[in-house]
């Protein structure tokens, strides 16, 4: 019996030690950020900070030590209880471990190392104090004292800040940052600009070099190799986008020799360029790579596809980001947390990205985001109109999302289709068809085949698709290109024949044939209906009663858009429309009949709008390459008149608006001057809304295209006065409708803040004073004088 008492305590003593080991490996790792911040070297207030945390830390660790000293020698005497005594001893033995729980003790143990770390920053203040006392005032071995200067006005409440969370991010101590105020004081000046320069800091600036020095041509390239190896691998999402650029090589290669002698060869500089596919990084959880060879959505992927290829193909000098890791050593951003600014200026001209990749920077550029967010293009699918991207606004007026609220120009967010004229139209490529693939398909067309849009099977979970279905059957060959692994899925008919997930030369090949391409209404405005109206399929889809939009769809709930979408491809319907697209209410079975019938007797041609042809698309990219600039400020409109001196074009009483001729519609005078802007002003044709329209539906009523950039010319009296407005009153406010006026009231409001200058908002109470432009036919991002 006592024996085997004996040999049953020593795995206990084993216990104990291992506790208390362990115990100390944890307050040592809990107060080890305490120290591990003060490193040698990294500053000039390091040095005596350094001795004196030395000591301060010997201190605190020997109360550890006696703390874990005591807490042993109560445990060893509990296990050295007499081994030799009766069951009762053993009994009273074992109660007592059980009182005794592990958890417990290392929870009273991390109590006491918090107060002991709490206690140790109370005394290395102290000691700083102490020490900032004995110094003289040149800074390096004196105290630093607080400035407070008018012009830096959040100095003061920026070191008090620092004084108690300098520790929280290594960052600032990579900075030289050591917690005393003259490092303080450093920072804020220096790598941030929170406080004045230092007097006693050497300011000399190292010398910049010219950027005029420095300016390259970009030359069209026509090989791809290169392209291809910086795409990379390891995921299917890179090998689906290497395998799309390859299949166009040759068109991106014949379209870069027709621009550029389109062009006339003219100079162009070279940018330095960073594409950041945030979507595709591990950290945003990477859901496409998975549902690539699923049947997922790949529109996102072909559209970065073909921006990297346009990118590249017009010569500009290109880096590739597909995770944090890599944008970080791209963008120069110091160890840490991402609190700080990054560790030099920024050295691309341009970075295009997605909102993922977006957050993705703020977490990691500090203050650095603020400075250098013009250069940054945002891929937006959807579009971001400005009530929606102006933080406060939308937080005060119910606009908030989860997307949007980044303060940029609204032209910065780039899209998929031309659908929001407040932002850039990016757009993708499809397939361009020479005559003769053209007159084969003429040759092989199957008038009775109808291939399905929706390669997921949720697609297929449409209500009352089986009625229309049928009215299809009757008339056609349905076929599928459903994904599935094992068995049919049971929400497709038995009647479609289904083909499974096909490679894209299969389903080039199934399109050719076909005569019909039908939509369920979803996915919204996909590359798809393009790609098969290029292949010389009639699109039919379905019309939204009433059209779908974040009030009463859950899909668009939570975009940064207020957009009504009337049809499964707005796009489709608007700018192809007829014979090649047709949009029908398929809960009306004999609209619906009729238009198989009509498609079925009518022969169709191939057809891709130019804007979506890869010379269209590198057109469309160089114009804004050369010519979008938001990192500027913009030259004020109309100019300040200084005491007596008029504005250029208000001298002798002239208005810089003229009627057009042959039209009610106002433009830009030829002989009124003007700040530089692009879009040219020759393009601008001034008019007004109805009462509740937007400026995107009334310059399109007037077959026109609303410019955003053009609102700050029209956003003056000059504007109303010229278009015979009525106004009692004029006024400036924050408001995303305004420019604008009400007829009732008589009163008239421009804008005053620029961000919210939107074509897309609209006002019942309000008719707005738009400012649209012409539009080049097959690329209507572009004016006739835009390139």
């Amino acid at each position: 019996m006592v024996r085997r008492c004996t040999v049953s305590f020593k795995p206990f003593r084993v216990f104990v030690v291992g506790v208390g080991f362990f115990s100390l490996c944890f307050l040592m790792t809990s107060l080890g950020g305490q120290f591990s911040a003060k490193r040698l070297a990294d500053s000039p207030f390091t040095m005596r900070t350094e001795v004196m945390g030395v000591v301060e830390s010997r201190g605190v660790l020997r109360k550890i030590s006696d703390m874990l000293e005591v807490i042993m020698k109560r445990m060893d005497s509990l296990s050295r209880l007499d081994n030799s005594s009766d069951a009762r001893r053993l009994e009273e033995l074992s109660s007592a471990i059980n009182r005794i729980q592990p958890a417990g003790l290392v929870e009273r143990i991390q109590a006491i190392a918090q107060n002991v770390s709490n206690m140790a920053v109370r005394v290395e203040q102290i000691l700083q104090n102490s020490m900032a006392a004995g110094r003289g005032s040149d800074g390096s071995t004196g105290q630093c004292e607080v400035p407070r200067d008018p012009r830096y006005p959040d100095c003061p409440s920026k070191v008090e800040w620092m004084r108690s969370r300098w520790t929280s991010d290594p960052c600032y101590a990579f900075y030289g940052v050591d917690g005393s105020d003259c490092s303080f004081l450093v920072y804020l000046s220096e790598v941030e600009w929170f406080c004045p320069p230092l007097a006693w800091r050497n300011h000399t600036t190292p010398p910049t070099q010219k950027k005029n020095s420095s300016r390259r041509q970009a030359a069209f390239r026509t090989d791809l190799v290169s392209l291809l190896e910086q795409v990379g691998t390891g995921k299917e999402s890179l090998s689906f986008m290497k395998r799309r650029i390859r299949r166009l090589a040759a068109q991106w290669a014949t379209a870069a020799q027709r621009l550029d002698a389109k062009l006339d060869h003219r100079w162009r500089e070279q940018k330095k360029i960073l594409v950041h596919v945030g979507f595709l990084t591990e950290e945003s959880g990477d859901v496409f790579s998975p549902k690539v060879l699923k049947g997922g959505p790949l529109g996102e992927m072909v559209q970065w596809a073909d921006i990297l290829t346009a990118l590249y193909v017009l010569g500009h000098n290109l880096k590739i980001s597909v995770s944090v890791k890599e944008l970080q050593g791209f963008l120069g951003v110091p160890p840490g947390r991402g609190s700080c600014p990054l560790t030099g200026p920024l050295t691309f001209d341009l970075i295009y990205t997605d909102y993922h990749g977006l957050q993705q920077m703020k977490q990691h550029m500090g203050l650095s985001l603020k400075k250098y967010k013009c250069h940054i293009r945002v891929i937006d699918t959807f579009g971001t109109e400005p009530a929606y991207n102006h933080e406060e606004y939308a937080t005060l007026h119910g606009y908030r999302t989860n997307w949007g609220y980044w303060n940029l120009n609204s032209r910065q967010y780039m899209t998929m289709f031309p659908h929001t004229p407040d932002n850039s139209f990016m757009g993708f490529v499809s397939e361009e068809l020479n005559s003769t693939e053209k007159h084969n398909i003429k040759v092989n067309k199957v008038r009775n085949m109808a291939v399905v849009y929706g390669k997921e099977v949720s697609m297929w979970k449409v209500r009352g698709k089986e009625h229309f279905l049928q009215i299809l059957h009757r008339y056609m060959e349905v076929h599928g290109t459903v994904y599935y692994e094992t068995q049919r899925p049971p929400e497709v008919p038995a009647f479609v024949k289904n083909h499974g997930l096909l490679p894209q030369h299969e389903l080039q090949t199934l399109l050719r044939k076909a005569k019909l391409f039908i939509g369920f209404g979803f996915p919204y405005e996909g590359p798809a209906p393009l790609e098969a109206i290029a292949n010389g399929c009639v699109f039919l889809q379905p019309r939204f009663k009433p059209p779908h939009s974040s009030l009463n769809h859950e899909f668009f709930r939570g975009k940064p858009t207020s957009r009504e979408v009337s049809s499964q491809h707005p796009y489709a319907e608007q700018y192809i429309g007829p014979p090649h697209v047709i949009t029908v209410d398929f809960n009306n079975s004999e609209e619906f009949e009729t238009a198989v019938k009509e498609i079925m007797r009518n022969q169709v041609d191939p057809y891709l709008p130019y804007e979506y042809t890869c010379e269209g698309m590198l057109e469309r990219v160089h114009a804004y390459i050369q010519h979008q600039e938001f990192c500027g400020p913009p030259a004020p409109f109309p100019p300040q008149a200084n005491g007596s001196q008029q504005a250029p074009w208000q001298q002798g009483g002239g208005s810089p608006f003229v009627t057009l001729p042959n039209t009610t519609l106002l433009g830009w005078a030829a002989n009124a001057s003007a700040a530089p802007c692009w879009p040219p002003l020759s393009a601008l044709r001034l008019l007004v809304s109805e009462e509740g329209q937007s400026c995107v539906e009334a310059c399109r009523v007037a077959d026109l295209v609303c410019e955003a950039a053009f609102f700050r010319f029209v956003n003056n009296k000059e504007a109303l006065v010229r278009l015979e407005v009525q106004c009692e009153a004029v006024e400036s406010e924050v408001n995303h409708v305004f420019p604008a006026f009400s007829v009732p009231r008589r009163e008239c409001g421009l804008q005053k803040d620029p961000l919210l200058f939107s074509c897309a908002g609209r006002s019942p109470k309000y008719r707005r004073v738009c400012p649209c432009r012409d539009y080049r036919r097959g690329q209507v991002a572009l004016c006739r004088d835009c390139l």
